[in-house]
């Protein structure tokens, strides 16, 4: 039996990217299934009640496993599939990508996605009207707060969470490359952030986020120039 895994995912939510670049970067072979999680799909809620992405559905291991929310997925993976793994071996470090993924999923989401990914996309597909700019503005002034933190992180580090790429720059880049696709990243005005963006961009495993279109919306039109 043809080994398969199946993410159920949407193509600009950052937890879903998030999960397809560890998959990635582990080499695991995977199948997508785009999922519209507004109009409440029954399949999708059979497989996740709570209605949210990603769903990873993996046989990997010989038996059938549904495995749910980025944060479980991703430590799943790297439990079943260490031979690449992507947290650091040393504690300290290890427990700051866990830090700094919490910090992307919890805060920067809160901060930024609820405003901006919210307003250009979320609330088009809903049918809930246009954009509001106050809450725009609050978003754009969010995510220059973030990339300020970002920016005195790495330059003491290469890395968000120590010297090496790991968990903490997959969880980070996932979810400004849905605002970058949308043309809010102000890279030019922190320079350790857009130096680190740029490596992460020139990976493999990143070719298919810088791939993505979404029908009617075209990304920036750096979006998926190397180079910036």
């Amino acid at each position: 039996m043809a080994l398969m895994r199946i993410l159920h995912h949407w193509p600009l939510d950052p937890f879903s990217r998030e999960i397809r670049l560890a998959l990635a970067e582990k080499a695991l072979e995977f199948e997508t299934r785009i999922e519209k999680v507004w109009s409440r799909p029954e399949p999708l809620l059979a497989l996740n009640p709570a209605g949210t992405l990603p769903v990873l559905i993996d046989d990997g291991a010989g038996v059938r496993l549904t495995v749910c929310e980025a944060g479980p997925i991703a430590e799943y993976l790297e439990e079943a599939y260490p031979a690449t793994p992507l947290l650091p071996k040393n504690p300290a470090e290890r427990a700051e990508a866990r830090r700094i993924a919490n910090w992307f999923a919890r805060k920067y989401d809160g901060e930024v996605n609820a405003y901006l990914l919210h307003e250009k996309l979320e609330k088009g597909a809903q049918g809930l009207g246009a954009p509001d700019p106050k809450a725009l503005r609050a978003g754009r002034d969010h995510l220059k707060w973030h990339l300020e933190y970002l920016a005195g992180l790495l330059e003491n580090r290469d890395g968000l969470a120590g010297p090496r790429y790991c968990l903490a720059d997959i969880s980070a880049a996932a979810h400004l490359s849905c605002a970058d696709y949308l043309g809010d990243v102000p890279w030019d005005q922190f320079e350790p952030a857009r130096t680190w963006y740029a490596r992460i961009k020139c990976r493999p495993a990143f070719r298919a986020i810088l791939a993505d279109r979404l029908p009617g919306l075209d990304p920036a039109s750096h979006y998926a120039d190397l180079d910036f």
